[in-house]
C-alpha cells in the first residue's frame, strides 16, 4: 500500500520550502502575474497537501479509497505544477494544462464522497 501520509507530509514541505522561495527569492525576478501563479499554485499545494493527509488517514481506517489519494495527488502536481513551471518561464499555453490538475483535485474530493455515501449506506 502506498504511504500517503508519507507522500501528503512529502507536499506540505514542499509546500512550504517553494512559498519561501516565493516570497523571498522570486520578488524581484519575476512580473506580479508570475508572482500571483506562484502563490496560487502554493496555496493549492497546501491545501491539498493538508486534505492527503487526511485522506491517508481515512485510507488507514478504511473510510477512504487509494483512487482518491492518487487523484489527489495528480491533481496537485498537474495543476501547481504547470503554474510554477510558467512562473520560472515556461511558455503561457502550458497553462492549458492547468485545469485538468484542477478537474482531477475535485474529482478526487467527489470521489471522497461517494465513498462516504457509500459506506455510511452500509452502517445504518
Amino acid at each position: 500500500m502506498v504511504n500517503w501520509i508519507g507522500i501528503a507530509a512529502t507536499n506540505m514541505a514542499i509546500a512550504v520550502g517553494l512559498g519561501a522561495f516565493g516570497a523571498h527569492g522570486l520578488k524581484s525576478m519575476v512580473s506580479a502575474q508570475q508572482l500571483a501563479w506562484w502563490h496560487t499554485a502554493t496555496l493549492y499545494l497546501f491545501v491539498h497537501a493538508l486534505g492527503l493527509l487526511l485522506v491517508g488517514l481515512l485510507i488507514q481506517f478504511r473510510y477512504a479509497t487509494q483512487t482518491t489519494a492518487w487523484l489527489l495527488q495528480i491533481g496537485i502536481l498537474i495543476f501547481a505544477g504547470s503554474l510554477y513551471a510558467m512562473t520560472l518561464g515556461a511558455p503561457r499555453w502550458f497553462g492549458a494544462i492547468t485545469p485538468i490538475g484542477g478537474v482531477l483535485m475535485i474529482m478526487g474530493w467527489l470521489w471522497l464522497a461517494v465513498t462516504a455515501f457509500r459506506l455510511g449506506h452500509l452502517e445504518t
